[in-house]
């Protein structure tokens, strides 16, 4: 099996051959690449990179791998309208917490206190760890 189109039969709609790659150019699938998705875990702290929330902090709550995004605390507040509910919740209107591009955000180390790429490094015992591109340091 050496194109995606070949593979397409057997495996869904999703061939083995495109879940490396962020876009197949052969078949045309918009699958993420999970090595984007593993540069940032829920609890860690980043710095907002673009658009109208830049230059804030804020803490992952989590990672939502298949649309590339990810929802941090306090960033890309939005207003919603509620209608009143059963029990107790009221009408009104609150702030909600919008994911965020996983290309908007940096992971800051915690040990330079800098926003940092990240890089994976094996470590002695074969366990793979993600490190900052600074200072060497592990991220969590």
């Amino acid at each position: 099996m050496s194109s995606c189109r070949e593979a397409r039969g057997s495996s869904g709609p999703w061939p083995a051959s495109c879940a490396s790659a962020t876009s197949c150019a052969s078949c045309r699938s918009r699958r993420r690449c999970s090595s984007v998705a593993a540069r940032l875990k829920r609890d860690d702290e980043v710095l907002v990179i673009a658009g109208r929330d830049r230059g804030k902090r804020g803490k992952v709550q989590r990672v939502l791998v298949d649309k590339g995004s990810v929802l941090v605390e306090g960033v890309n507040m939005v207003k919603r309208h509620v209608k009143a509910g059963q029990g107790a919740r009221q009408a009104g209107i609150i702030d909600k917490e919008m994911p965020i591009g996983m290309s908007k955000v940096m992971p800051v180390c915690p040990s330079c206190d800098k926003p940092t790429r990240v890089a994976f490094r094996t470590l002695d015992d074969g366990t793979k760890a993600r490190v900052c591109k600074h200072c060497e340091g592990m991220l969590s």
